[in-house]
């Protein structure tokens, strides 16, 4: 696609062309890490969205091309990369909801952890 060029469809069911998908995903991304700082520094899944979602807020800041964008992240779309940031900052309030990092509630039956 040439700079400039405007594609007219995503070719995929249900997802329409985004002209300012760009501006967008910087939005999501940097509600997503205002929105992790509410969960435990040392929660596992604050660690490994924060690293997954900087990277993907650096390309986007650094790039105004989408198909270098695309490529840069290696996730499909950016109207497909749209909706995965949606569902991402939304799956924060509920990791914030369900705090697995909080020890069990009571014991796991025997061999729940086990693996034949």
């Amino acid at each position: 696609m040439a700079s400039g060029a405007v594609k007219k469809t995503t070719n995929i069911v249900g997802y329409t062309v985004l002209p300012n998908a760009r501006e967008i995903l910087c939005g999501l991304y940097s509600k997503t890490l205002t929105a992790l700082q509410r969960l435990p520094k040392e929660a596992a899944y604050r660690r490994h969205t924060e690293q997954i979602i900087e990277q993907r807020l650096q390309i986007v800041q650094a790039e105004t091309s989408i198909p270098t964008i695309e490529e840069q992240i290696g996730c499909g779309q950016v109207e497909e990369l749209v909706d995965h940031a949606e569902r991402e900052l939304k799956l924060v309030g509920k990791m914030e909801e369900w705090q697995p990092w909080e020890p069990l509630v009571s014991d796991p039956p025997p061999g729940q952890w086990e693996w034949p």
